[in-house]
């Protein structure tokens, strides 16, 4: 027998030396990574200090086919039963890094002509490719509020995925949600808002998933910073820790902001899911079992798999009982041959470690995914290779084996760069416009255009590798979550085009240290147009000092200097910010001198296009910001943590701030943020007006009771082990991850010095049985409790356009809980209105159970408290002119 399930880390040291301050321009006193005063009203918030635990649950639950995915289990079971016990393990575990041509592959059943499974990044288009396109990153689908280019943007990247033979796109992200505005990753997603997130999130998978490709939601959960979410890498950092970071969030925080987005994914049919590097509650993401066996498989009753993030799994037996399913890359670390499992969790199976029917679960529901999305029937062979854009070269690159044709270099593109740039105009929010300064007409005496971030990079649009470094002009972040631009329209060439287009005056200067040059060009000209921007990315690159995560909330690049170099030279100064999430603005809100401000996000390949559109008002600004625009780092609440606080030991990170992240921080604290979240503006004016709310004849909730069935065997495999030995006539690829045993003596094929220890010592109680379990009462149906859907009040109101052109409004819905505990309003529904000049036109939105819910620890279900329920409807967080009481 094996032991590979990790022990929790140590308890929080008792004593803590404080420091005042840890990097950047300011940030929350260590070892906390929440401003004082930030803490949640919340006791069971505020006091979850530490040392946290996660509770143990078992067994993993077996996917039993609910909601719309009888059909899928049925034929994934049919499959199954034919396979032995070699081509079960194969299918759940990856064969090494850079041993196929995807950055992951699973095994293969070759007589049942079921293939090798190409999983492939990322979030935004299909990583380390050719003819592919660069989609906006998820916050700018945020900022649009629009649920149809969600979708839009999600079946274009699946299409993509699909044309390149990629079987699960490593996408949409979640996690981080974005707890504190510095976070690496915080682009990848969509909103520090739950209820934001979990809409945008479950319409690109749905995008994803109809274009016939399997959705990845990622990274299960609270991965909220990149600062120690591997201690392999912060030791490379110079930081002397042992263990990754732990996320320590008590049970509110975790159900009613950062589970809430998954619950929508969930409920949408993804098909994976990735379990995060961090720990939560000092239990690593992929061998917790509360997270993936409690809150994912029995309360949100996930149908799909659980695959590891890329060396994220750290024990063998742990992880397969705690509900882990896929295992990637495959190998322990990179290219090193060794795995939790392939042989090892063949020998876990034989010796009873692992019971044969939690096997069977793993590959049904792999296979169930790769049905409920139609893979059989839209399955093209992978003709790309993550390793070399050259034409031939390495199918197992690694091991240099078997040179040949690698890349077939097909062009996926269609007609989407339409897309593109119309989602970058959509997501650009006009903050200010003073004296209508914007739209301009191209036929402006004189324009000028400065920053690095109008013009290319030296090295080209892709450079970079993972596009890691801060070159020109910014529409696309760092790190995995990327892809290769096809081509970059720069701001400095679509406004050139504009301006030479009308036999205009154009000149630009994209260096933002040539001070005299800047100074003699800003005197001349009657429009400036200064581009800066604010990057980040994730954790194994480093750009100037930012380890993924921003060391501060400023400009790059010398960008405020920029600013105030031009402003005080030019008095009709656009200033046009491409950043991963929020900046401070010091006194450009109120500087009379900058007319005009617009956040553009990263709009990828048509950036210049984009945000042409919408200086030379062919588009009208729709857009709302999808965070908030403080004053101050500490506005925020909430932080992150750059120094460990637990001597070599897992860094603790309690989320004491609870559920008052964002804009429900600042509410809390009652601060004027400087643009508040969902504020935008527009080139028309929009009224709200006669709110109506209809409440419905509902029945009362019901807990789900009763027992799940048993778990299904599919299969007996016989204990003879010289019927799993590597066959004598087999060629194997070096480093390559396989399921066979390296001998007939489990001990030696195991090649662990723990094996033989006493099952009681590393197999948890009860993770081995398959018998009826008992139903977890907030759960009935992927999502949750069916009847937490319910709709129990409909609200309209009318929106009227009072101005002379044509608009776009999104419409806001919050509601207040009422109780002592919650924020003072929560986003619950929105909807972007197209609304022509003088014209009226209605807003509609429901109020779900969920919607006016709260967590309740002791019952473990959501519970509509006796608190007052007031909804409000209005233009931002901030400005809700209509309200009423929800009886």
């Amino acid at each position: 027998m094996m032991q590979w399930l990790s022990i929790a880390a140590l308890s929080l040291a008792t004593s803590l030396v404080t420091v005042n301050a840890q990097v950047g321009n300011s940030t929350a006193p260590f070892p906390s990574s929440t401003y004082p005063n930030a803490s949640s009203p919340d006791p069971q918030a505020a006091d979850f200090t530490g040392p946290a635990f996660s509770p143990p649950f078992y067994p993993s639950p077996w996917g039993s086919g609910a909601g719309d995915w009888a059909s899928a289990y049925e034929r994934a079971r049919a499959f199954v039963a034919q396979l032995t016990l070699l081509e079960k393990v194969n299918i759940t575990t990856g064969v090494g890094w850079q041993s196929e041509r995807c950055v992951g592959q699973t095994g293969s059943v070759p007589r049942l002509g079921f293939r090798s499974l190409c999983l492939q990044d990322s979030p935004l288009g299909v990583r380390f490719t050719d003819y592919n396109s660069a989609f906006p990153a998820g916050v700018n689908v945020a900022a649009t509020w629009d649920r149809g280019l969600a979708y839009a943007r999600g079946e274009a990247m699946g299409q993509e995925h699909r044309g390149k033979g990629v079987d699960i796109q490593l996408g949409p992200a979640a996690g981080p949600l974005g707890r504190a505005p510095a976070s690496g990753r915080n682009w990848e997603g969509f909103s520090p808002d739950p209820a934001l997130t979990g809409v945008l999130f479950a319409e690109t998978i749905r995008g994803i998933q109809d274009a016939g490709v399997i959705a990845c939601a990622k990274h299960f959960i609270v991965n909220e910073q990149e600062h120690f979410r591997q201690a392999p890498e912060a030791q490379g950092y110079g930081y002397n820790i042992t263990d990754s970071l732990s996320s320590n969030v008590d049970d509110v925080t975790m159900h009613e902001t950062y589970l809430w987005p998954f619950a929508d994914a969930v409920r949408a049919g993804v098909g994976s899911i990735m379990c995060s590097y961090n720990q939560i509650n000092n239990s690593y993401g992929c061998e917790n079992s509360h997270i993936l066996n409690y809150l994912l498989k029995g309360e949100l009753d996930f149908q799909g798999f659980v695959l590891s993030d890329w060396q994220a799994q750290h024990s063998g037996v742990g992880s397969a009982l705690a509900g882990m399913d896929m295992s990637m890359p495959g190998d322990t670390l990179f290219n090193t041959g060794a795995s939790y499992w392939g042989t090892n969790l063949t020998v876990a199976i034989l010796n009873g470690t692992v019971p044969e029917w939690r096997l069977d679960d793993m590959a049904v529901r792999i296979v169930a995914a790769w049905y409920y999305v139609g893979r059989d029937q839209s399955q093209v062979p992978i003709n790309f290779d993550s390793w070399t854009l050259d034409t031939f070269g390495y199918q197992h690159y690694f091991a240099e084996e078997v040179y040949t044709l690698v890349n077939e270099h097909v062009d996926v593109r269609a007609e989407h760069s339409t897309l593109v740039r119309q989602i970058g105009s959509a997501s650009t929010v006009l903050l200010k416009n003073n004296n209508s300064a914007l739209p301009l007409t191209g036929r402006e005496k004189f324009t000028a255009v400065f920053g690095y971030d109008a013009g290319g990079n030296p090295y080209g649009p892709n450079g970079c590798p993972d596009r890691g470094c801060d070159n020109g002009t910014l529409a696309m972040a760092w790190g995995s979550g990327t892809a290769n631009f096809p081509y970059l329209v720069t701001p400095e060439t679509a406004i050139q085009n504009e301006i030479v287009s009308n036999n205009g005056v154009f000149q630009s200067i994209t260096d933002n240290y040539a001070g005299t040059q800047i100074q003699s060009l800003a005197s001349q000209a009657s429009v400036a147009i200064v581009f800066v921007n604010a990057d980040s990315g994730e954790g194994f690159i480093s750009v100037d000092g930012n380890e993924g995560d921003r060391q501060n909330l400023t400009f790059w690049q010398g960008g405020d200097v920029l600013i105030q170099n031009v402003s005080a030279l030019c008095n009709n100064t656009i200033v046009v910010m491409h950043t991963v999430g929020p900046v401070l603005l010091g006194n450009y809100s109120e500087n009379p001198n900058i007319t005009a401000i617009l956040w553009a996000g990263l709009p990828g390949e048509q950036s210049g296009n984009s945000i042409a559109d919408i200086l030379y008002g062919r588009v009208n600004p729709g857009a709302k910001l999808p965070f908030t625009l403080g004053a101050s780092r500490e506005d925020y609440g909430a932080d992150l943590l750059y120094i460990p606080n637990n001597g070599t030991a897992a860094p603790q990170q309690p989320f004491t701030e609870g559920n008052f992240i964002d804009y429900r921080a600042f509410d809390q604290a009652d601060i004027t943020p400087v643009y508040e979240f969902g504020f935008g503006l527009s080139y028309t004016t929009f009224a709200y007006s006669n709110l109506r709310v209809n409440k419905l004849n509902v029945s009362a909730y019901t807990p789900t009771t009763g027992l799940t069935s048993a778990a299904p065997v599919l299969g007996n495999s016989t204990n003879d082990t010289t019927q799993y030995e590597l066959p004598s006539n087999f060629s194997a690829i070096p480093f390559y991850i396989y399921p066979y045993l390296n001998s007939s003596d489990l001990e030696a094929s195991a090649n662990d010095s723990d094996y033989g220890l006493p099952e009681s010592t590393y197999v948890p109680a009860g993770s081995q049985d398959g018998s009826p379990q008992p139903r977890l009462a907030a759960s009935g149906a992927p999502g949750g409790n069916p009847e937490l859907y319910d709709v129990l009040y409909q609200v309209e109101a009318t929106i009227t356009n009072n101005g002379s052109v044509p608009g776009d409004e999104v419409v806001q819905l919050y509601v207040s809980l009422g109780g002592p505990y919650d924020p003072k309003t929560v986003l619950r529904g929105f909807q972007r209105l197209s609304i022509q000049p003088n014209n009226s036109t209605t807003f509609h939105a429901d109020i779900t159970r969920r919607d006016i819910s709260n967590w309740d620890t002791s019952a473990q279900n959501w519970v509509i408290s006796s608190a007052p329920k007031t909804v409000y409807v209005g233009s931002s967080s901030r400005t809700l002119p209509l309200s009423a009481t929800l009886s």
